[in-house]
């Protein structure tokens, strides 16, 4: 059932959690199998599956590594979440998607409320100073599926990915993506862009500075 885990299951749970503090990234079938002394693929797997079905991980298919641990994951542990720190993405001028640089940071339990997952990113440009953020500051990202009018958020566009403000608007040009600073122009939204993820924090020395008003003071 949810929310319920076996012995076992915490056992690989707390050796995925530690694989990822302390190496950057999750363990292999081959690391977990000697870990827990196991020699079947297919018992891993059936761990994996099981908790994955009570929402104590995620995995991707067709990756060695590709498990992540939800927000219950981390409550069962008693730990607090693992954020991942993702390349350099862009407010300004753009570039490549953001991808997984191997790192990952201790974010304190005050985010686990969040039901979504959360990451770490790093700006480059100056799109965005007038809300507080500026060239090299690490922002705190959740992912999410539903954004409203206000949210600073990472957009995926055609040439790469840049942190705006996403507004939705009854008059023209009705949705866009608004930059915080008055040299650079709007940017409007087509159906060849997507929303990731909404800003919901800055992190400076391992703490989390909260927005204000949509704004960093």
């Amino acid at each position: 059932m949810r929310g319920e885990i076996t012995k076992r299951q915490k056992e690989l749970l707390q050796i995925v959690y530690d694989s990822i503090k302390n190496e950057g990234y999750p363990p292999t079938f081959d690391e977990l199998k000697i870990a827990l002394k196991i020699k079947s693929n297919q018992a891993i797997l059936d761990h994996l599956v099981a908790l994955e079905k009570k929402d104590f991980i995620k995995r991707e298919e067709g990756s060695a590594r590709g498990i992540k641990i939800m927000p219950l994951g981390y409550k069962i542990l008693c730990k607090d979440s693992l954020a991942p720190v993702l390349g350099t993405t862009y407010a300004g001028s753009l570039a490549e998607s953001i991808e997984l640089v191997g790192e990952f940071h201790q974010i304190s339990s005050e985010v686990q409320r969040f039901s979504q997952e959360v990451f770490i990113i790093k700006i480059s440009g100056d799109s965005m100073i007038n809300a507080g953020i500026n060239e090299g500051d690490f922002l705190l990202a959740q992912s999410d599926k539903e954004f409203k009018s206000g949210d600073i958020v990472i957009a995926q566009i055609p040439n790469g990915t840049t942190v705006k403000r996403f507004i939705s608007d009854d008059t023209p040009p009705y949705i866009y993506l608004k930059p915080e600073n008055p040299n650079y122009k709007i940017i409007q939204f087509t159906h060849e862009m997507t929303l990731q993820a909404k800003i919901i924090g800055k992190w400076i020395d391992s703490k989390i500075i909260p927005l204000v008003q949509g704004r960093f003071l």
